[in-house]
């Protein structure tokens, strides 16, 4: 039950009806006892400052943020971390000061903590090693700038656009010529993950409902030499990754990426260490017991 006590957190998101985060955060809430509660925020695009800076009049604790508000919801914050501020994207607000006292909203992101916990899971070491990313934006950002910090010998990004590649690849350049930009089509991503030993999909495609999509085409065979790790939860077992498998290759699914950047969120708010099998139980009995 809710009341005068609840402490209240939230996710920033357009659309935000598939978000399995109110069901995760709310399970670890209760499994520790505490009063505090998860909603969902319908934001349009170009309100996510404002929805940010709402966070405090509303007395709110903090918020996630997902597709498509990462980068704009910068302009409603009064200061990064030192993560967030590296990669240029938040996927995590934070109040802090008490009630009744000036109060600041901090930008965090935790996308990185979860994206490299699935890759240590998996047991790859990056280091020396080229990968595909498909995608530019926000959690392609993070995916970016951990694997130029664990060592990549190369980082080719793939996205819609070339010039959305070459944004992003532009602001993490760190002047070694590890990053190449490119605009994402079947020949390109083929002739990339040739040569790489880890291709991630950053990117909605595979997301129910669209659950028949993919970033790798049809009639190519895929490289069962590389690791396919698929960001996208919804399902667990995407096309991409079924691809994958089918050819022989390892595959990490999006799902406990996506259950430890929550994790990492709840300690950010709360200051206590939720249980991850508690969260990812949650999630899992959402999904069905087929991972959809």
């Amino acid at each position: 039950m809710i009341d005068s006590r609840t402490q209240m957190v939230g996710v920033i998101s357009w659309p935000v009806e598939h978000s399995l985060s109110p069901v995760m955060h709310n399970a670890a809430f209760e499994a520790l006892g505490m009063n505090w509660r998860y909603v969902p925020f319908p934001v349009v695009p170009g309100a996510a400052a404002d929805a940010a800076r709402g966070l405090i009049p509303l007395g709110f604790r903090g918020a996630n943020v997902t597709v498509p508000h990462k980068r704009d919801v910068a302009d409603g914050v009064d200061r990064l971390s030192a993560e967030a501020e590296a990669i240029g994207a938040i996927n995590t607000l934070c109040v802090e000061g008490a009630r009744g006292s000036e109060r600041t909203v901090i930008g965090h992101n935790t996308d990185l903590a979860g994206f490299l916990d699935g890759l240590e899971r998996a047991g790859f070491e990056p280091a020396g090693k080229r990968m595909v990313i498909v995608g530019a934006g926000g959690v392609a950002r993070a995916a970016v700038h951990g694997l130029l910090h664990a060592g990549a010998c190369g980082v080719t990004v793939l996205a819609r656009t070339r010039e959305k590649a070459e944004r992003l690849t532009s602001d993490l350049d760190d002047g070694s010529g590890r990053l190449v930009a490119e605009r994402l089509d079947d020949e390109a991503i083929v002739e990339a993950a040739g040569r790489s030993a880890l291709i991630v999909n950053t990117t909605p495609v595979g997301m129910w409902p669209e659950t028949e999509q993919s970033i790798w085409p049809d009639e190519r065979p895929f490289p069962n030499h590389a690791i396919a790790y698929d960001l996208v939860y919804i399902p667990r077992r995407t096309k991409f990754l079924r691809q994958a498998a089918a050819a022989g290759a390892r595959c990490i699914e999006g799902l406990r990426m996506f259950v430890v950047q929550g994790a990492k969120s709840f300690e950010l708010w709360t200051g206590r260490e939720p249980s991850i099998d508690v969260m990812t139980r949650a999630c899992e009995a959402a999904l069905g017991g087929d991972g959809t």
